[in-house]
């Protein structure tokens, strides 16, 4: 893991929009698989019966946000420039990590960068944007709540460079290199793998699609039974029926993941027999 610290800068547009790999949108919405992690003061501002999915524009908008609410607020120097963008990226040659594994990554960065510390809920505002293969954007505004100006450690990417060692070993990952050395040779993921790839994470119970919209479905099934009325009921029943064929189609994506993995017995043609030629 290879950590980068960005130059500080007015507004969190920029930084994002880098995250993001094109321009921010008011009409694309993010998800909790892009926006894989953000500062706990978050959870206040969308209600617990309430899923809310915020559009890039609204993210850098909400990181903008304590620039209005402390007009007066900068660093002993009388720096203005709050927003502190830091990306890490793996090895080329690493495993694709899980939505839960790219969350871990980065909550252990922002707590060596000292933007998030732990307990502290009414800090700075932060998030991860995991948009672009091997890579994890955090986004940050150096505004805390109350005012005041948070300073980020001098050594800063010192300690986000032991961070990302203690990560990598954490993880599994490919360490980076201090010195000249053979490079590993890793052989190169069959098609039949990274299909297999695909489809489990699409089959995934925990943080896949799949899973996210069969919720949905349930959770729709739920309120529309206990409104009054038999068209409710007729009408949640169909739901519970949908997210019964989504449950088959995650556990057939799973089946159909693991016969892709599963060896191959090769089949061999038997020996050319090989004849002795008679002469007439």
């Amino acid at each position: 893991m290879i950590p980068r610290l960005h130059e500080r800068t007015h507004r969190p547009h920029d930084s994002l929009a880098e995250a993001l790999g094109r321009p921010v949108s008011p009409n694309e919405g993010l998800t909790e698989y892009t926006v894989v992690a953000h500062w706990p003061g978050l959870d206040y501002f969308t209600p617990d019966d309430e899923q809310k999915i915020w559009t890039s524009v609204q993210w850098a908008e909400h990181l903008e946000d304590p620039y209005l609410e402390h007009p007066f607020a900068a660093s002993p120097n009388d720096d203005r420039r709050a927003i502190l963008h830091l990306d890490v990226r793996l090895h080329p040659d690493d495993r694709e990590l899980t939505g839960p594994e790219w969350a871990e990554a980065a909550h252990r960065l922002s707590r060596a960068a000292g933007i998030e510390i732990p307990g502290k809920e009414h800090g700075c505002r932060w998030i991860a944007v995991q948009a672009q293969p091997g890579r994890i954007d955090v986004v940050a505004n150096l505004i805390h709540l109350d005012g005041a100006w948070h300073a980020p450690p001098a050594d800063i990417l010192r300690r986000l460079s032991d961070e990302a060692r203690r990560i990598e070993q954490d993880l599994h990952l490919i360490p980076v290199r201090t010195g000249p050395s053979r490079p590993a040779i890793r052989p190169a993921p069959t098609a039949s793998a990274q299909l297999a790839s695909v489809l489990t994470q699409l089959a995934d119970e925990q943080i896949g699609p799949l899973a996210t919209v069969r919720g949905l479905v349930e959770h729709t099934a739920h309120r529309i039974a206990r409104q009054p009325g038999a068209a409710g009921i007729d009408t949640a029943h169909r739901l519970e029926l949908i997210a019964r064929r989504l449950h088959a189609n995650q556990q057939d994506l799973d089946t159909t993941a693991a016969h892709l993995v599963q060896p191959r017995v090769a089949t061999v043609p038997p020996a050319a027999r090989h004849t002795a030629h008679r002469s007439l």
